[in-house]
């Protein structure tokens, strides 16, 4: 292979690697609760789930709830409005992740990811404390 292709192709593979970062914004939305909990119990799952994993959460509304994170230099805020049959995690603020097009660093949709997995496990662990 010629250095002129080489370094082309070398140079095209790092553009794609970088354009990985930012993605589209992840909105978790109507997650069923598939166990047969109150909606207390539903919100302190949440909240125990996303205490764990470091956000900081506060009830603004019944049946709302606000959860912060600070990761270093990054900054994210979600609502999770939530009932005892759905819960969503919906972006509503940030800093130092939102790109100009309307996109997100993909660590965010990472966070938030793991953020509904663990509220599964914890809805999933209230649900056979019971």
């Amino acid at each position: 292979m010629s250095p002129l292709k080489l370094l082309s192709s070398l140079i095209l593979a790092l553009l794609l690697v970088g354009c990985g970062r930012v993605q589209p914004v992840m909105n978790v939305e109507d997650t069923p609760v598939t166990y047969n909990l109150q909606s207390k119990q539903v919100k302190m799952a949440i909240m125990q789930a996303a205490t764990k994993r470091g956000w900081i959460v506060t009830e603004v509304n019944p049946g709302e709830l606000l959860a912060k994170l600070q990761v270093r230099s990054h900054y994210a805020e979600v609502k999770i409005p939530f009932n005892d049959k759905y819960y969503s995690i919906l972006y509503l603020n940030s800093v130092n992740l939102k790109s100009s097009d309307g996109k997100i660093h993909r660590n965010y949709n990472r966070w938030v990811n793991n953020l509904n997995v663990d509220i599964k496990r914890q809805l999933a662990l209230t649900a056979s404390g019971q």
